[in-house]
């Protein structure tokens, strides 16, 4: 068994081989915290959650460091709009990321650290580079000398000297436009920390690798985040770190955008969809279906139509686990081994796409298996499908998607019992012939978001498609 990853940096996919034998350390960017999160700020999280749980099925140890970009030049103006402290918005929108986390089932990271808890691991690092001629101080700022770090741009593969670093406002002092800031000088009205430089805040490239090196060290497996973050600041993050000594990430992955019209989503651009507002319209495991299947590196472009065809999709597979949990008469646990077409689609890069084949192909064998009243063929398959599902975080009888709904087993039963007299109903104009009253209960039943199926133990339902 052997895992492997596309890795940005080598621009190829290679074999996966941790640092320490049997763990598996994992560096996310994570959200700057100027406002709530739209569905693309949550496929990241999301994909390296999918990543994590198919190392731990490996059976790797893995450590998981998701930080939280909590003071930015975006936070600061949202407060001087405001008129309310910084600190008050970065906390309010990191509670709505971590809701909309835990909403579409991602596990909570090993370590979740807030930049502006680490300034004195971010004045180890500045001193560091100053003292070995790679960063200097200039009016209370502190910049990063591309210049002086010949590895400079090998991930995002560019020239120096056809590079436009983005603008930095206020900024003075450069010796050279390409250098970046790292710590940034007072301005009135900003938070600030003290320094032997002067008081300032930290740049965000400086955030995450001084983090980085407290909580995985100075050398780790794998660093994560979007397309966009590749440069400027994982560039400046490698520039950095090894300019310092480490020898930081071995392994950068990288995951595509949720786009609309064709360009990425973003507040800036208005076309963001707020995780808050998608939860009170679609079940979140529905999102999680919707987001986590493509392939981490593919662009998925958004639409109600793909949503409502992932809806769809994914009621073909719980519709199945419903049926054969209701046929084997007892909870029926996961196997303990994914099928092998499963596991090696999983292994090669990660391949969602591929392993999710596997499951509906599964599930229809299911299918047939409990129209032909084979309850063990069923049970077995049912197995198999509550394995591969676990590994994604789709499986329907997990205790976290059980509970989704918010209405509980009391809840179901009193919708339980008004639908069984509604469809006693229909059972009877079926005895009675009346094709056409029986049918319209089963229309009303299904505008409703019911299913109504028939089989050999009589009609069930089941919440269906809107």
């Amino acid at each position: 068994m052997t895992i492997r990853l596309y890795d940005t940096s080598a621009r190829q996919i290679r074999d996966f081989t941790p640092l320490t034998p049997g763990c598996v350390s994992i560096y996310l960017c994570g959200a700057t915290v100027q406002a709530a999160p739209h569905i693309g700020h949550i496929r990241s999280g999301l994909n390296f959650d999918i990543m994590r749980r198919w190392f731990e099925y490996r059976g790797y140890d893995v450590t998981f460091v998701r930080n939280v970009t909590d003071i930015d030049d975006k936070i600061i103006a949202k407060a001087a709009d405001q008129g309310r402290p910084w600190w008050s918005i970065g906390y309010e929108n990191e509670r709505a990321f971590n809701s909309g986390y835990d909403a579409l089932g991602c596990l909570p990271p090993t370590y979740e650290p807030r930049a502006t808890g680490h300034v004195p691991e971010m004045i180890e690092m500045m001193r560091g580079l100053i003292e070995r001629g790679h960063a200097y101080e200039a009016d209370g700022s502190v910049y990063f000398d591309v210049r002086s770090f010949p590895g400079y741009l090998e991930l995002s593969n560019q020239d120096i000297d056809d590079l436009r670093q983005p603008a930095e406002d206020g900024i003075t002092g450069k010796r050279d436009p390409r250098d970046f800031a790292m710590w940034k000088a007072t301005k009135p009205g900003e938070p600030d920390w003290e320094t032997p430089w002067g008081r300032g805040r930290p740049g965000w490239h400086l955030e995450c690798s001084a983090m980085a090196h407290k909580y995985l060290g100075p050398a780790f497996d794998i660093h994560g985040g979007g397309l966009d973050l590749i440069f400027p600041h994982h560039e400046n993050e490698i520039a950095q770190a090894k300019a310092f000594g480490d020898t930081f990430a071995r392994y950068w992955v990288h995951n595509a955008w949720v786009t609309m019209s064709g360009e990425k989503m973003s507040k800036s651009l208005g076309n963001s969809v707020l995780v808050s507002e998608m939860v009170k319209n679609w079940r979140p495991i529905v999102l999680r279906y919707y987001l986590g299947t493509p392939h981490y590196r593919s662009m998925i472009e958004y639409s109600e139509e793909s949503l409502r065809e992932a809806e769809s999709a994914f009621a073909r597979i719980e519709g199945f686990v419903q049926r054969a949990t209701e046929k084997a008469g007892a909870p029926v646990a996961p196997a303990a081994e994914v099928p092998p077409a499963f596991a090696e689609a999983m292994d090669d890069d990660l391949g969602v796409p591929h392993a999710l084949a596997i499951i509906h192909t599964t599930v229809r064998q299911g299918n047939s298996a409990l129209a032909a009243d084979d309850k063990d063929e069923a049970i077995a398959r049912l197995a198999e499908v509550r394995a591969m599902l676990g590994v994604l975080g789709l499986d329907p009888l997990d205790p976290h998607w059980a509970e989704e709904s918010g209405g509980g087993e009391e809840l179901h039963g009193v919708v339980d019992t008004l639908v069984r007299l509604v469809l006693q109903q229909r059972e009877s104009a079926r005895e009675r012939k009346d094709w056409a009253t029986a049918d319209a209960i089963r229309d009303q039943l299904n505008q409703s978001g019911l299913a109504v199926e028939d089989g050999p133990d009589g009609p069930r339902w089941t919440l269906g498609n809107r």
